[in-house]
């Protein structure tokens, strides 16, 4: 039975840092995301959820964005570790930074010492069955995405990614065998302004990359270094102006001679301003069949394909000064205060988010009313 977790507040935006890691309140995104039963999470307002410490998520759990415009930022942000079945979906993840070394609760009935996180946006451990889609993500001090230590079957869909050094890495390390049998979809997804390098960098396993829109980047775009089999379908690589980094594909710490039979391949890609991918490998169909999971669409299209990428309402990404109403700017960590401008944070609720809720707990069998509490977290 799905129940229905309605994440409350009385404010437009909070960004009161939770005191308490060990003992949420009930009416906190950290007390709904570690019960046990199946959720549906929804935000009844707008809201800044600042983190004190990772937010570390049960199995069965959707976070559902849509009909508010909620942000997660702070220490540690979203840990997915060795658990199943989350949709993260319509939220935006940005300013995340290190934290630990401190006691944190994972369920009702358990909570134990974590050591320093690594300040991803989105940290999936030894998880499987992972949906992220169209949620906006910037700015954090190691990946906005990870997977690793045997994380499979994980999408990635819909996102716009902007502002960051390295932006996806997929498998631990170059020996760790689990992760041989890691299978990713990323798709529809923007790659955007100020980025760097791995989107995705992969260790091993089977990637699809399939209809995406690859706007900029300054080393390379898609990486590998442990033999992971890469099927690049129906996606735009735009080159930078720099001669040196026209190559989309990049080999780390391997010899021609190593990579030279790894399966990469680029079907239907549409290369701009000099871009060029190169493949290698047999390039035979039956190579890819663990990484193909969605027909492709023609890269003609793209535009069509990702022009809703992100958080929806705020696809124009534009850059200016975080505020929270009233209250005057944020003061986010290590001066990272120059994420997107999504509009006036005055503004109240708008009807529809009201209706929304309503709707989702007449469909729902039994609705979970979590209290309003205004410390979130």
């Amino acid at each position: 039975m799905l129940l229905v977790a309605k994440v409350e507040s009385s404010m437009w935006s909070l960004t009161l840092s939770d005191n308490d890691a060990v003992n949420p309140a009930p009416g906190t995104l950290r007390y709904a995301v570690i019960q046990t039963q199946p959720l549906w999470i929804v935000f009844s307002s707008n809201m800044v959820i600042h983190l004190s410490e990772e937010l570390i998520f049960n199995s069965y759990k959707t976070l559902d964005g849509r009909g508010a415009d909620v942000h997660i930022t702070g220490g540690g942000c979203i840990t997915l570790q060795y658990i199943s079945n989350v949709i993260i979906h319509n939220i935006h993840i940005h300013n995340c930074y290190q934290a630990g070394n401190t006691m944190i609760r994972s369920s009702p009935t358990h909570y134990g010492w974590r050591t320093l996180s690594d300040g991803d946006g989105i940290s999936i451990f030894g998880a499987e069955d992972i949906w992220i889609d169209h949620c906006s993500l910037s700015h954090c001090k190691d990946g906005l995405i990870d997977a690793i230590m045997g994380s499979t079957r994980i999408t990635i869909s819909n996102n716009y990614f902007s502002h960051h050094n390295k932006v996806m890495l997929l498998g631990h390390s170059d020996s760790y065998e689990p992760d041989s049998g890691m299978q990713v979809t990323i798709a529809f997804n923007v790659f955007g302004k100020d980025l760097v390098q791995r989107m995705p960098r992969c260790r091993k396993g089977y990637i699809h990359v399939v209809n995406n829109d690859f706007t900029q980047w300054k080393m390379y775009a898609v990486g590998g270094s442990a033999n992971p089999t890469i099927n690049s379908q129906g996606n735009r690589y735009i080159a930078p102006s720099n001669s040196n980094a026209k190559e989309v594909t990049k080999r780390l710490d391997a010899a021609e001679k190593d990579w030279k039979d790894w399966n990469w391949r680029s079907e239907g890609d549409i290369m701009v301003n000099g871009a060029f991918f190169v493949a290698s490998g047999e390039g035979l169909e039956a190579k890819y069949e663990k990484a193909y999971s969605v027909e492709p669409k023609s890269a003609a299209y793209i535009d069509q394909l990702t022009m809703n990428s992100g958080v929806f309402g705020s696809r124009s990404h534009n850059m200016g000064k975080w505020t929270a109403g009233p209250g005057g700017s944020i003061d986010f960590p290590n001066d990272e205060d120059d994420d997107y401008d999504y509009g006036s944070a005055s503004a109240p609720p708008h009807l529809s988010s009201v209706l929304y809720c309503v709707l989702l707990a007449l469909a729902s069998l039994l609705c979970l009313y979590i209290t309003p509490n205004i410390h979130l977290l």
